[in-house]
């Protein structure tokens, strides 16, 4: 199998053809000599700084999005009045979520950040590179992802405060802004305030400010912004937060965040090593905080989405041999039945699909598909804070996570590295416009009227990942386990070599085209 075209003509193209009918890759295409990433990234992923002690990430979860008492039954509340425009806005399925006693599993999260990659903004798993995608924010939380961003949040000031201090936490807001009789639009702003806050960027005080209030308005007054690219961008810049920390052997502290979508992310990616049955999970339902149940009567239901399956997930807590156990399972790879580059398969259609590129009614929706597969820098910690440090901006990289996309994977390329450097601070709001509307350096004009879904390799990205994790990985598993938890003993002949019983022979791949286009792997 080989590209549609040569050279020039391949290197900036979105959507790359194949000389098969159907078919892309997503592109730009890469160089396939990945010497420059080896010598720049290899030493760049933080395990191989070797900072393991479980004592770097005390206190790492402490804004994790309990549930708070009286908040469901102000969620009741507002929804009864708002839901149907909820829907419209792309919020409820999000607000829905945070019903959920999300479980933490807090030894998949510490391994899985030792995997990050800053440049890639992508998990550099030994299976290859894997991240969420904006198609993974759309399916797990429905939120808007396409809206172009005119909301101009960064200066913006909210009509009205709101008290914060001194009231009893997150407990003590609700019993301060929840009203009664018909809801307005100052109780749905602080409602959606506490959401955006507690529930979705999950804010370092871990108790109410007033940062997400303009935001909140603007919502609560029928504005649109594409809310779910910076809740991606948020977890981007939150783990590219932790590598640093980790590379420098520093204490991880609480960053805030939206961890809760990472670990729903990584449990899905999971979710097939870790035999996770997503139909079989329970959500709660939309009862009060109060209500009585009869004797065989349930207070939860089966999920309604992929999202609602996600978040109510088993967790664990974390402990060295467990972060070792999963560390190993990463380093290694997963096998080839164990991997899900694509986690919402539902062949009974239990579940009511967001998007999903293999369902025509769904991935025609040209909108959608060019905000899924197009590279982008996507603002951070902008809702109107006032703190011009902290706004920033992430980069997203769809080709990298082609197979994610049901794409095929080419040697990957960095779309910005000639446009703009990564992470620079913005100080104003012609540079926040700028950055919205900054191009990344390839050709997103794309034909998707003959693309037909297929997850693959190309030939050429295989021999390029091949040598690259050769460097990575390098060392054996069982030494890292050895390191991350003390009581472990390492076999005595332990050899530092790599070994990936689920990687076909580039023999095999030369002499059989066809194994390049082996499903999902």
């Amino acid at each position: 199998m080989d590209l549609k075209g040569k050279g020039q003509d391949l290197v900036n193209k979105t959507a790359i053809p194949t000389d098969q009918p159907h078919l892309q890759c997503l592109g730009p295409l890469g160089h396939p000599d990945p010497t420059d990433i080896i010598n720049v990234e290899t030493n760049r992923i933080p395990f191989r700084a070797e900072n393991f002690s479980l004592d770097l990430w005390k206190d790492a979860f402490r804004s994790w999005p309990s549930p708070t008492k009286g908040w469901k039954d102000w969620f009741l509340r507002i929804s009864h009045s708002n839901e149907v425009q909820w829907d419209e806005r792309k919020l409820d399925q999000c607000i829905r979520l945070s019903l959920a006693d999300m479980e933490r599993n807090e030894s998949l999260l510490i391994t899985a950040s030792y995997f990050w990659s800053d440049t890639l903004n992508a998990f550099v798993f030994c299976h290859g590179p894997a991240s969420p995608t904006i198609a993974d924010v759309l399916m797990l939380t429905g939120l808007d992802i396409s809206t172009a961003d005119n909301s101009h949040l960064f200066d913006t000031k909210p009509s009205s405060k709101v008290e914060t201090r001194a009231i009893g936490g997150w407990s003590g807001y609700i019993q301060k802004y929840r009203r009664t009789g018909p809801v307005n639009a100052k109780e749905q702003t602080t409602f959606l305030n506490m959401w955006l806050d507690k529930f979705v960027f999950c804010g370092r005080s871990a108790g109410p400010t007033s940062v997400y209030l303009s935001a909140a308005e603007r919502l609560a007054n029928g504005g649109r912004f594409p809310l779910g690219l910076y809740l991606l961008g948020s977890a981007y810049h939150l783990l590219h937060q932790v590598a640093k920390k980790l590379l420098l052997g520093q204490s991880i502290g609480n960053l805030g965040g939206p961890w809760w979508f990472i670990n729903m992310w990584v449990s899905l990616h999971m979710h097939k090593r870790l035999e996770f049955d997503l139909f079989a999970q329970r959500f709660p339902r939309d009862i009060a905080e109060d209500f009585e149940l009869d004797e065989e009567e349930s207070a939860t239901r089966s999920p309604l989405n992929f999202g609602e399956a996600a978040i109510v997930l088993p967790g664990t807590g974390g402990n060295e041999d467990q972060v070792s156990r999963f560390f190993q399972t990463l380093y290694e790879g997963l096998t080839r039945e164990q991997r899900a580059w694509m986690p919402y398969e539902d062949p009974d259609t239990k579940f009511s699909l967001t998007f999903h590129p293999f369902n025509d009614a769904l991935n025609k929706d040209r909108d959608v598909m060019m905000a899924i597969i197009t590279p982008r820098a996507i603002l951070v910690n902008f809702f109107g804070s006032g703190k011009a440090s902290n706004l920033t901006y992430e980069f997203y990289n769809p080709s990298a996570l082609a197979r994610q996309l049901a794409f095929g994977q080419l040697p990957i390329a960095l779309c910005y590295a000639d446009v703009i450097k990564p992470r620079e601070t913005i100080t104003n709001n012609l540079e926040w416009i700028r950055i919205a509307q900054l191009p990344p350096n390839v050709d997103t004009d794309v034909d998707l009227s003959g693309w037909i879904p297929a997850l693959f390799i190309t030939q050429v990205y295989k021999q390029w990942w091949e040598e690259w994790k050769e460097h990575l990985f390098c060392r054996s598993a069982l030494s890292y386990h050895g390191m991350i938890d003390p009581k472990y003993k390492i076999p005595d002949n332990t050899v530092n070599i790599l070994t990936d019983p689920s990687i076909l022979p580039l023999f095999f791949l030369i002499s059989n085209p066809l194994s390049l286009f082996y499903s999902g792997r």
